[in-house]
């Protein structure tokens, strides 16, 4: 198995702990073998300049054109350059974690419009299939 994901100046990352957890930044500076500095850019994601380890980071496919220490506004430019943000929200792991939030965010009866939909939708699949049997 090949790495594709290697954390290096640029890279696009997911916060998964902490009180950024689920927002995306940016690495910076690699502080030591334990922990690197990400930014975010915070206008455009939230998340401010910190040092973090790499428990608490998932890397993405994504990545920037930035120097090492880059400024905010070169970030800013970075990012908007390379369309981040779109990419993301395509993104099949976004989407994902998209669906887990509005899941989560369901109530009950939600929940129940959502299980009347499943049923009526396999009833007719069990219907088209019956059909289909019924005819070879």
């Amino acid at each position: 198995m090949v790495f594709k994901r290697y954390v290096e100046v640029g890279r696009v990352v997911l916060v998964n702990y902490g009180p950024d957890a689920g927002k995306l930044a940016t690495i910076i500076d690699i502080v030591d073998q334990n922990k690197c500095l990400i930014d975010g850019p915070a206008n455009l994601t939230g998340v401010t300049r910190q040092v973090i380890p790499y428990g608490r980071i998932a890397l993405t496919d994504l990545t920037v054109k930035i120097s090492r220490n880059a400024r905010q506004k070169s970030l800013t430019a970075a990012w908007t350059e390379a369309d981040v943000l779109a990419k993301w929200e395509a993104s099949s792991w976004a989407k994902k974690m998209a669906a887990k939030k509005k899941r989560a965010s369901l109530n009950d009866f939600d929940r129940f419009k959502v299980m009347v939909a499943r049923k009526q939708k396999s009833n007719i699949i069990a219907k088209k299939m019956k059909e289909i049997a019924a005819k070879a």
